[in-house]
């Protein structure tokens, strides 16, 4: 009996010291993942919903794919003259039990060069990187040019 009292002790004062050494991808869900896709090999745009479980920051530093020879994370503003810019980012941070929103007219992955014809309905998988080099694969639905924000 007291030897389980112990090695229940144990194990739970390992608990905090397992939750520091998970990485941040192992904290992070990506919902509802599509992809823009424009005609004629124009540059597409990824979007996904991303929520932080963890007790930390989460910041997602870049992207890569297979699929798509350039990957980047890029965010759309619009100006107080109504003027529309696009920039690239070099981060984007999602707060500790919080999320962050990938979507049209907002932050977004900008995909150029798909090494195939892509078309609506099939998916692409891409992998979001984190700063403490923890990845997170995520499959997107590729939806036409035309399509509503399915959130």
């Amino acid at each position: 009996m007291k030897m389980q009292y112990l090695s229940v002790l144990l194990l739970m004062s390992l608990l905090p010291v397992a939750n520091l050494q998970a990485s941040q991808a192992d904290h992070v869900t990506a919902t509802h993942a599509w992809i823009r896709l424009l005609p004629a090999n124009l540059p597409a745009s990824g979007y996904v919903m991303l929520q932080n479980m963890g007790t930390s920051t989460a910041v997602l530093v870049s992207a890569h794919s297979t699929t798509y020879a350039s990957v980047m994370l890029h965010e759309s503003t619009t100006g107080s003259g109504g003027m529309s810019s696009m920039n690239a980012v070099g981060k984007l941070a999602i707060p500790a039990q919080g999320k962050a929103e990938l979507a049209p007219a907002g932050y977004h992955l900008m995909l150029e060069h798909a090494s195939h014809m892509i078309k609506a309905g099939d998916t692409v998988g891409i992998t979001l990187d984190f700063a403490d080099g923890s990845q997170l694969p995520v499959q997107f639905l590729v939806r036409p040019a035309n399509a509503a924000d399915p959130n």
